[in-house]
């Protein structure tokens, strides 16, 4: 085996297992996360702290601001770069994250869709902030293919699915047929840190109120005066999102807490949902125990 993956749901204790494992086995650690590539985004995003950071060199955190685009198969196009680099210093890449879609990208490729420009993701972005249902109906005469999968209100995908039309004159669903090719051949040891339900709950919602305790309100001021705000993708997510309302004095604080462990719990249970769906080489191991079990596995594999 060339490296491990350590997946999982979010609060199920990757990053410390990450760290545990790497140091054991003499590894550099590669984020798998979807939020933590943004810069000025660390305490909502629960980013390994400067003191997790200086025990094993962590990569692929930080390396975007939050206004920037970064897709899976960037993310998956850099992850490969970064793991040869780690192989050729004779070290360990141990891959640690819940954003499954990266994983996808990294190890069975994704569509050959060329860049986007700036100007055109700006001019499909205002269209759809002018009239979302509309956007959809373009895609349906546009790519009906893709308009069919896609709800009316998923802005992420249906502007994407323009953005692509509108730059390139080709349906994005044109290109999602061509083969994939993956960017790593690289072989895994496949880990998924399991908890119960109820224990998993109990942490994602201590998670979030140690977050706010650590400072998420002045994280999110200070987003909102760099200039960053619900316009942009990275802070829609959980924890962010409640926090804007917040700042804009929308929302009490109490109540932008139980709406951000709800919205965490849902996350955390479409993860579940999309490892055992996708990753049939995930082996789940008990979250206390997979320190140790990992390295006994690695070490034989």
């Amino acid at each position: 085996m060339d490296l491990i993956v350590i997946a999982g749901p979010t609060a199920s204790g990757k990053t410390a297992v990450g760290i545990e494992v790497a140091r054991a086995l003499n590894g550099e650690i590669i984020s798998v996360d979807a939020r933590q590539v943004y810069r000025h985004m660390n305490i909502g995003t629960a980013k390994p702290t400067p003191s997790e950071q200086a025990a094993v060199p962590h990569h692929l955190i930080d390396i975007v601001d939050p206004d920037e685009m970064i897709d899976a198969a960037d993310y998956a196009r850099r992850a490969a770069d970064t793991i040869e680099q780690i192989l050729g210093r004779e070290k360990l890449p141990v891959l640690v994250g819940g954003a499954g879609f990266y994983l996808e990208a990294l190890f069975s490729g994704f569509s050959p869709i060329p860049a986007i420009s700036e100007e055109t993701r700006a001019r499909v972005q205002g269209e759809a902030d002018f009239d979302l249902q509309g956007c959809h109906a373009r895609l349906a005469r546009v790519d009906p293919c893709t308009a069919s999968r896609l709800q009316p209100t998923d802005r992420q995908r249906v502007t994407r699915a323009l953005e692509v039309f509108d730059e390139t004159g080709t349906p994005i669903s044109t290109f999602q047929a061509e083969p994939r090719q993956p960017p790593t051949r690289r072989s895994a040891l496949w880990i998924g840190l399991q908890r119960e339900r109820d224990e998993l709950y109990e942490r994602i919602d201590r998670r979030a109120e140690s977050i706010v305790d650590h400072g998420l309100l002045e994280e999110v001021e200070n987003l909102v005066n760099l200039g960053y705000g619900a316009q942009h993708t990275a802070l829609k997510t959980f924890g962010y999102a409640e926090f804007l309302e917040v700042v804009a004095g929308q929302r009490p604080i109490g109540e932008a807490i139980q709406m951000m462990q709800q919205s965490t719990r849902r996350y955390a249970k479409r993860q579940i949902s999309w490892f055992r769906n996708r990753c049939p080489d995930l082996q789940w191991y008990p979250a206390e125990r997979a320190p140790r079990q990992i390295v006994t596995d690695f070490r034989v594999s």
